[in-house]
Formats: C-alpha cells, structure tokens, sequence
C-alpha cells in the first residue's frame, strides 16, 4: 500500500492522500480497536475534533486531536457521513473543522463510518438498558419484515437465534430498573412504545418485578407475536395478581377477543357492573371468584367468614346467580374477567 502511494504521489497528491487515509484504516481494524480509540485516532488524524452517534443507544461520543473527550453541545458539524449496517443507518460520524472542510475529509469520513459499523457488528451495542423505541418497535411489530426484524435485534444486543421475550409494563418506576430486576444476567433492552413500556429480554424472572409494576409476559416464539401475547396478559393483571403470564391464561386469554360492545350486552358482565359501583362489594367478589371459598376469601379481605357469607349472599342476588353453585361462580368468574377488559 505505501509502494503505491509512493508511485501515485507523483501523479496526483490527493490520490495519494487518500490511500494513506485507506491504509490507516486498515491498520486500525487489524488491531480491532474498540469506538472511542477509533475516535480519538480520527480526531488525531483530521487534527480537528471527531464524533459519532449510534442512533440504537443514543451513545455520543466527541473526541478532540490531543484525544481528551469534548463535553458541551457540539457546534454544527464541518462534514457528516451515514454508520450503515446491512443497509440500514445505525448512526453518524462527524468532523467539526473550525475552517474550511478538508480536501479529505469525505475520505476519512467514509473510511471512519465503514470501520465504525464493523465495530458495532463485532461488539454489539453498548451494555445499556434503555434502548432506540423506533428499534424496538422494529423488532417487536407484526408489519414489518423478518430481515428488519432480525436486524434489530441484533443491533439491540441479540444474538441470532437467542429467545427473546417480550414484557408489557406499566409503572411509575423507570423501566430500566424493572428490566435490570427481571434480568439480571442480560441481554435486555427497555423503551416506550406508545403509552406502554416494552422489555426485551433472554430470560424473565415473574418474582423479581417490584411493586407497583403491572407487567404482561409473553412466550419467547418470536417478538412480533411475544408482544401481542404480552399486551393481552397485561389486560388481565389486577392489584392481587399485578404479573400475568400469557401462557398462565389457558383458555381465558379468548376473552381479550370478545367484541367490547357484545361484553357490554352481557346479561353477566352488566351485571358484574353494578356490583362494581361498590368497590367492598368487588373486592369481595374478587376474592371469593379467586379461592371459591368463603373462609379463604374471608382470609383474603381480613374479615370474618360469616361477613363474607353475607355480602356474597346480596351480591349474588345482584347478579341473579347462586355463587354457592359451581356453575354460577364459573359464570361470575367469567364475567368479572370481562368486565375488567372493558376498562384497559
């Protein structure tokens, strides 16, 4: 390489400067040098500050010619190029030259997006919880096409052929608190997609979400149809059962399906409503629906079993069924259920 910019010098100097830019290039990859020393040897090289983002982890990194980090909000950059990854922009190198752009500097930053994009698919992304929404709604929607999909993941830090599920979250607590709780060992990335949050993760752990987190947990056959399953088991979570998972639901997970306006008409579920305009008589109902048992309902709600008897003898005049009868407390049960999809 340097034979041949020998030879080219004397025909055109910017030939020859471009092929020494090539070739630094080259000896960087051989050495395998991770992002910020492929930063800090651009600014040395373009003697003016160098930076780059990847849009995945929202990572900036800024780094001036003696190689110390540049803080503060960057001016406009001097010169820009694209970090593409199997033909999708992943993010952005920069130079910002007080003067002029340098005849090279289109050279170098091809050369530094190329080297930075080979970074990225040797290294993955940063270990980060917090991710890209658009990415991770590339990864998780039912519209988008299996290569964008596996793209994404991979730009989130998941291997191909790694099961990922998907977790439905709504908290207060910020999600990447909840997806460090839930899975520890990683990979797993969180963002907001919409009014719900979304974790990706290896692996879950149902005990490990903290209180105050209402979470719906899919099975881990795919992203696309893990979050479907996880926002209709986030729909079933109430204040005694706050994580639901959607391979727990069995059969009742058909009930997210039912039309909302022919479960209003239901004779059961109208009723169920009324009994709701009282919430001790609810919360009776749904201790008593959950154990089938007065004595363990009663538990439940810290009352007396024959203050329970009462209240489920007058709710079940309101409903019109016998709650001691097995097939009324199924039909209670169900249309309890129901009423509560009605409100998410």
């Amino acid at each position: 390489m340097e034979a041949l910019a020998v030879r080219l010098s004397g025909l055109d100097s910017y030939a020859e400067g471009a092929i020494r830019v090539v070739a630094f290039y080259d000896t960087l990859m051989r050495r395998r040098v991770d992002l910020p020393a492929l930063a800090r040897a651009s600014a040395g090289l373009a003697e003016c500050v160098a930076g780059f983002r990847l849009h995945g982890t929202g990572r900036v990194v800024r780094v001036a010619p003696d190689g110390g980090q540049v803080s503060g909000p960057p001016p406009a950059a001097s010169s820009t190029a694209p970090i593409t990854l199997d033909e999708e922009e992943i993010g952005a190198v920069w130079l910002e030259r007080p003067g002029p752009p340098n005849p090279l500097d289109d050279v170098l930053l091809d050369r530094l997006a190329l080297a930075a994009a080979a970074v990225v698919e040797r290294y993955g992304p940063a270990r980060t919880t917090m991710a890209d929404p658009a990415l991770v709604e590339l990864a998780i929607s039912a519209d988008g096409d299996e290569a964008g999909r596996t793209r994404a993941l991979r730009l989130l830090g998941f291997a191909a052929g790694l099961p990922v599920r998907v977790v439905a979250v709504r908290s207060r607590l910020p999600l990447d608190r909840i997806g460090a709780l839930v899975c520890p060992a990683r990979p797993v990335k969180a963002a907001t997609v919409g009014d719900v949050g979304v974790v990706l993760a290896s692996a879950v752990d149902p005990a490990r979400f903290p209180a105050g987190v209402r979470a719906g947990i899919g099975a881990a056959d795919g992203p696309d149809r893990s979050w479907r399953q996880a926002r209709t088991a986030l729909r079933f979570t109430t204040a005694r059962e706050p994580v639901v998972r959607h391979d727990d639901l069995g059969a009742l997970a058909l009930l997210a399906d039912v039309p909302r306006a022919a479960a209003r008409e239901n004779t059961d579920v109208a009723a169920v409503a009324r009994v709701a305009a009282h919430p001790e008589d609810l919360a009776t109902l749904d201790a008593y629906c959950a154990t089938g048992s007065l004595r363990r309902a009663a538990d439940l709600l810290h009352l007396h079993h024959s203050s329970v008897a009462r209240r489920i003898d007058q709710i079940g005049k309101t409903l019109g069924l016998d709650l001691t009868d097995p097939t009324a407390l199924l039909r209670a049960t169900l249309a309890l259920t129901t009423w509560r999809l009605l409100d998410d």
